[in-house]
């Protein structure tokens, strides 16, 4: 990923800064800890910078869409995880999750490259997220 960014930076002129490429890998290292934790292993992953946005695509065997946990269980303890899910959700101008033909599902998160971090203020224009139950 990193070498996607920086090519992709070259071409276009545009630098991005060290945050978003922390930002673009962490939501990477969720999502595909979320795939094999949760959703039967990665069966595709994918990244792709149109305009000033990276799409980042994993798909995994697990139709079960990723739900939002609170983070205190039912007894009032700590959960040990389920912070994943709200950490890509914060770092994304968007998430999409759609199911596949063959099974599966893949989730797809939109990071703004340079300028237009969603994080520390008012969302982003157009941010939405999308099929967290």
């Amino acid at each position: 990923m990193r070498r996607v960014l920086s090519e992709q930076s070259r071409t276009r002129g545009t630098a991005c800064t060290p945050d978003t490429l922390s930002d673009a890998l962490l939501v990477a290292s969720e999502l595909t800890t979320n795939a094999m934790l949760h959703g039967g292993g990665v069966t595709d992953f994918d990244v792709e910078v149109v305009g000033q946005n990276l799409y980042l695509s994993v798909s995994d065997r697990e139709r079960r869409r990723p739900v939002m946990l609170d983070p205190v269980d039912r007894h009032g303890r700590r959960r040990c995880s389920g912070r994943g899910w709200p950490i890509v959700c914060r770092l994304s101008r968007s998430v999409l999750v759609s199911d596949l033909p063959a099974g599966g599902k893949r989730v797809t998160a939109v990071i703004p490259l340079c300028g237009d971090s969603p994080v520390g203020g008012a969302p982003a224009p157009g941010r939405q997220h999308r099929n967290r139950t």
